[in-house]
């Protein structure tokens, strides 16, 4: 085991998986000379040349849609999109052809190509830098989402999606690349997609998260004195660990969601529907969200407000605890 960063993880997989299969290769805005704006890909184009690991033009659009032809000529590419909502001008290549292609060839052809990106706030940024688009790509029949919040599970996850025969979007807590650090298998690690995992056990209340929102998740856990909260991290948003899910809300009775993402049609909506559909006589209460909110990401001075806290999950437990 090796302790490292969110950041450090990801370029650590990225070396055993370039290392270990030839035909994966990474392509995006500096992610060569520079190594990327957060250095997640530093070393790649020294180690494995410029073939493997290249820079591209300032085009979403034309990073996306070369690698469909990659994925045609036998590669296995990485996207980088170098900060989350510049991954919108390549819905339309991932709407309309990436996750169409298997059912459009009859399954003769697939496309094992991932779409990495920062993702999330807190981080001072200007806007356009601070967006959490998970739900588009969940939306989107064909392809799969991971989203990380360890060390270990950042190098894990990416791991499954280099390797798996699918398109798969994995969308990494910017805000954590450094401030989290954990130990990490050294060597091939991989975390099955569709997996959840258990961050905390409790028996009072469970708290529903993934990607950034976990550690505050397990910060609200602390701060909630005579409380038994069981924290579950989701993980794969697709496919999802319904099993995982649904064992949780029986246990607890009680479960509260939490994302960074706006609230109308976000992610929590479908986990709160899943349990409404098939755990409602498990449930002590109403299943209750704390989102983000329906207005385009602010300016730094008041993101703060903006983003789920752990005054605010506190506060949804207590309510729910009082029903």
């Amino acid at each position: 085991m090796a302790e490292l960063s969110i950041v450090e993880a990801i370029n650590d997989a990225f070396h055993v998986e370039l290392e270990r299969d030839p035909s994966v290769m990474v392509i995006g805005e500096d992610v060569g000379r520079a190594g990327g704006v957060f250095r997640a890909t530093a070393g790649l184009r020294d180690r494995f040349g410029p073939d493997r690991c290249f820079d591209t033009p300032l085009a979403e659009a034309g990073i996306l849609g070369s690698a469909v032809g990659l994925c045609m000529a036998g590669w296995r590419p990485v996207c980088e999109m170098q900060y989350d909502a510049f991954s919108y001008p390549c819905l339309d290549q991932l709407i309309t052809h990436v996750g169409r292609y298997r059912w459009r060839t009859g399954g003769k052809m697939s496309f094992p190509l991932v779409v990495r990106m920062p993702y999330g706030g807190g981080v001072r940024a200007p806007e356009l830098h601070d967006d959490s688009p998970e739900t588009y790509y969940v939306h989107t029949p064909g392809v799969k989402v991971a989203v990380p919040s360890t060390p270990g599970d950042a190098k894990g996850l990416l791991a499954a999606a280099i390797r798996d025969p699918d398109p798969v979007v994995v969308l990494e807590p910017k805000l954590h690349y450094r401030t989290l650090k954990g130990d990490v298998p050294e060597g091939e690690h991989v975390v099955p997609l569709g997996r959840a995992r258990l961050a905390r056990d409790g028996t009072d209340v469970t708290l529903v998260a993934y990607g950034s929102m976990v550690p505050v998740c397990e910060a609200a856990a602390d701060a909630l004195d005579g409380v038994s909260v069981e924290v579950l991290d989701i993980r794969t948003l697709k496919p999802l660990d319904e099993e995982a899910l649904l064992a949780s809300a029986a246990k607890t009775g009680r479960v509260v969601i939490v994302q960074e993402a706006p609230r109308t049609c976000g992610f929590a909506a479908e986990l709160a529907a899943i349990l409404a559909e098939k755990a409602i006589l498990q449930l002590r209460g109403p299943v209750i969200r704390v989102t983000g909110y329906d207005v385009p990401y602010p300016y730094w001075q008041i993101e703060d407000a903006y983003m789920p806290s752990v005054e605010r999950v506190t506060a949804a437990v207590r309510r729910l605890l009082d029903f």
